[in-house]
């Protein structure tokens, strides 16, 4: 599909950037540069580092373990240290990119600048990156992956190739990061460290803002300050295209200047809506209009209310680019997710095995619901991982009102990232537990992931479901569990 130049156009309800060809030869600002990355295993920071490879950047980098991300950037040419030394950085550097984990202690980061060298966090290269194409942002507390992977998707569909990066593998490309040779580059935009802020698309999204990171934000009035300069450092001929059903977001959006704004959600008020929509274990079938005009008619395999909502958000920002809705629509429900996010594993045995990254109250009860939805009426095993223990005794009451829909919930220990001592002493899993069987519903702790796998082993039978849920690595546990099913079988 080509697509032409079009003439910006402010209307009411629409608002098109106009989509060009990059001549891809035009020599990048980053050829010949040579960068170093510390915790370059990450999956930002390794999609970044693959974009600036592929711009014929040098780049090198270092983590304290190998990983798939790494095993596939050495492949491809980096030079990747296990391990954090001062002795791992190259004599010569154009710059450092570190990423948000990166502790100012660390001996690569104090030699960097003990040399006077660049030091970049993830996002400030990221937004540089950027800033030489036609930017798309999407951010949100929940749902930023799956709905940048999913534009990115459609876009190479339809025969547009954009430049990404995404905070997950997009699981029918097994990437999350590209080149392409369109001018359009589209990121997933994280509110954490104000990163965000880095960023200056010709259209942002949000796609909904809810209270998290309360170890970096104070409470909810400063997470939507921080969202509105978010839309305010979206270019000003640029589009927001804001959820609309979010209460969060209305706060912010009087305050928003010189950008026009589009709204999407389930009311016909909203710029994008849909509307006859239809759930089925399978599949979501809801016909989109833009105000009064009806696009069309979609079917999409991703589950629940709130990736209807996502679909529009995509549909929106396709549209804000110039692109024909109706063909959008048309490939739309091809899209099959993002690794972690509602992945189904296995069926062995009559027993069927999904992975999830949820780990946030909202995304919890989300995800869960839509098991609901493919399986009604048969039991569901939820193991979930709580992460970050300032997260867990922030929203404690939120957490233990997340898992009604699961028949029981195991808990291990909190899996560690950021957090304080003070934090640590403050809350436990047990507690958690206590707070969720409160609730009235089944859960139980169990302090490691090899004790949780011995349970299941035991307990699960033939039709029901095993969840694995959770930011950290409580992955394993599905995936050992599996393993036993397929010896056992």
């Amino acid at each position: 599909m080509k697509i032409t130049d079009l003439r910006p156009v402010k209307s009411a309800h629409q608002f098109y950037v106009p989509i060009g060809n990059r001549n891809m030869e035009k020599k990048s600002p980053s050829e010949g540069k040579k960068y170093h990355f510390i915790g370059i295993g990450g999956v930002g920071t390794s999609a970044l580092a693959a974009i600036l490879m592929k711009e014929k950047a040098i780049v090198s980098g270092s983590d304290m373990e190998s990983s798939v991300l790494t095993n596939r950037l050495s492949s491809g040419g980096v030079a990747i240290k296990i391990g954090h030394a001062a002795a791992n950085l190259p004599a010569d550097l154009d710059g450092v990119v570190i990423s948000a984990a990166v502790r100012d202690d660390n001996p690569e980061l104090l030699e960097a600048r003990r040399r006077k060298i660049m030091v970049y966090k993830y996002a400030q290269m990221l937004g540089l990156v950027m800033d030489r194409y036609k930017g798309v942002a999407i951010s949100g507390t929940h749902g930023k992956s799956t709905t940048t992977g999913w534009l990115v998707y459609v876009l190479k569909k339809l025969g547009i190739e954009p430049n990404f990066v995404v905070g997950a593998d997009i699981s029918q490309f097994d990437a999350s990061s590209g080149i392409g040779s369109s001018d359009i580059f589209i990121a997933e935009a994280c509110e954490y460290d104000r990163s965000f802020l880095n960023f200056h698309p010709a259209v942002g999204i949000i796609l909904n803002i809810e209270p998290d990171h309360l170890d970096y934000y104070s409470g909810i009035d400063e997470i939507v300050e921080a969202f509105g300069a978010f839309a305010n450092g979206i270019r000003p001929d640029g589009v927001l295209i804001a959820g609309g059903e979010d209460a969060n977001i209305a706060k912010l959006i009087p305050a928003i200047q010189g950008r026009q704004i589009l709204t999407f959600g389930l009311k016909d008020s909203f710029d994008y809506s849909a509307r006859q929509i239809k759930y089925f274990p399978d599949r979501t079938e809801f016909t989109c209009f833009n105000r009064q005009r009806e696009i069309g008619s979609t079917s999409i395999k991703l589950l629940g209310e709130h990736n209807v909502k996502n679909a529009l958000a995509v549909l929106a920002a396709a549209e804000a680019m110039g692109v024909d809705g109706a063909q959008v629509l048309k490939v739309l429900g091809g899209f099959e997710g993002m690794d972690r996010r509602i992945m189904k594993k296995a069926e062995i045995n009559g027993i069927t095995v999904y992975d999830d990254y949820a780990h946030h109250p909202t995304e919890i009860k989300a995800s869960l619901k839509a098991m609901r939805q493919m399986y009604d009426g048969r039991k569901i095993f939820c193991v979930f991982q709580p992460h970050q223990y300032s997260r867990t005794r922030f929203l404690l009451r939120d957490f233990a009102d997340s898992f009604k829909l699961a028949d029981m919930t195991i808990v291990p220990d909190i899996y560690f990232v950021r957090d304080t001592e003070k934090s640590k002493n403050e809350v436990n899993s047990q507690m958690l537990v206590d707070q969720i069987i409160k609730k009235g519903s089944n859960a139980m702790f169990i302090d490691s992931l090899e004790r949780i796998c011995e349970y299941l082993k035991t307990n699960v039978k033939s039709g029901n479901i095993l969840m694995t849920m959770g930011a950290g690595n409580v992955w394993k546990v599905a995936d050992e569990y599996i393993q036993w099913l397929r010896k056992n079988s």
